[in-house]
């Protein structure tokens, strides 16, 4: 009797083992073999950016070392002060609806990303060097696990950075303090608002690269290591801003880095009123600087 329900049981696992082909079963992670993104191109350029927000360390996802592929990582302690160029991949339809290592579901299209190292979870800005393009995504997974990447986007991060076709790109990741970066906003938020009297006349519009810029503080937006996408940001800017837009070249024994600044600026009320505005069109980090 009992060899013939041991029979039966294995029968029945070999059943439910067969199905798994068109369906994934509790014991079955991935359906899909290679991965790919949605059947027909979706439209993701509405989908915003993820909020930075204060969040306590994930329960999942967040041992201070762990193994893959016979490969042992460190997490970070905190996120503060990381920043890190390297290569970006992205992963879509064969995770979606899978947990991430922090036992969430994955949605390619939210604004999420896979790393090895940051806390889960953290906010971080990705820059794709090669375009300009950038996007504030939520740590919520690990990996990516291939050698030369540094984070994996979801396919709606990846779209907006204009990766989806190659596959990868070069990019600079940088994380975000939730705290800073929001008490920056309130404070520009309850700041007193300058007359427009008070304010000094923009310098011309033209986009500068080399020239020697005139005395006084600017406000540095980005710097790249391409000038290509240095001049890319700053004719977005030029449109966008009336105040003068430069790009400026800073020769390092690593090679020049190109500086996309505004300015010069009035006075620190001005600044924080350029900050916030800024901030909303999603370029984070912008600061003061002396020329």
């Amino acid at each position: 009797m009992k060899i013939m329900m041991l029979a039966l049981s294995i029968a029945a696992l070999l059943l439910s083992g067969c199905t798994s082909t068109s369906k994934p079963s509790s014991g079955s992670r991935y359906s899909i073999k290679h991965d790919h993104g949605p059947s027909a191109p979706v439209d993701v350029s509405n989908v915003p950016d993820a909020v930075p927000k204060v969040e306590p360390k994930s329960r999942g996802g967040n041992k201070s070392t762990y193994k893959v592929l016979g490969k042992r990582y460190s997490v970070l302690p905190a996120a503060d002060g990381y920043r890190e160029i390297g290569g970006a991949s992205w992963y879509g339809n064969k995770f979606h609806g899978h947990l991430t290592s922090n036992g969430e579901t994955y949605d390619m299209y939210k604004m999420t990303a896979a790393h090895k190292s940051l806390p889960i979870p953290t906010y971080v800005k990705v820059t794709n060097l090669k375009n300009g393009r950038h996007v504030i995504v939520r740590v919520n997974d690990r990996g990516p696990f291939h050698k030369g990447r540094i984070i994996d986007l979801s396919y709606a991060a990846a779209s907006k950075l204009g990766m989806l076709r190659s596959g990868t790109a070069r990019v600079e990741v940088e994380a975000i303090n939730p705290v800073t970066w929001n008490a920056s906003k309130i404070i520009v938020s309850s700041a007193t608002k300058v007359a427009p009297s008070t304010l000094s006349k923009p310098l011309s519009t033209d986009v500068t690269s080399k020239g020697v810029l005139a005395a006084g503080r600017y406000l540095q937006v980005g710097a790249y290591s391409l000038e290509a996408s240095a001049r890319k940001v700053a004719s977005q800017l030029d449109s966008d801003f009336t105040m003068g837009t430069h790009v400026n070249s800073l020769e390092r024994a690593s090679g020049s880095l190109y500086r996309v600044l505004l300015g010069p600026v009035a006075n620190r009320a001005e600044a924080d009123n350029m900050i916030e505005k800024l901030t909303q069109r999603g370029f984070l980090g912008a600061h003061l600087v002396n020329f």
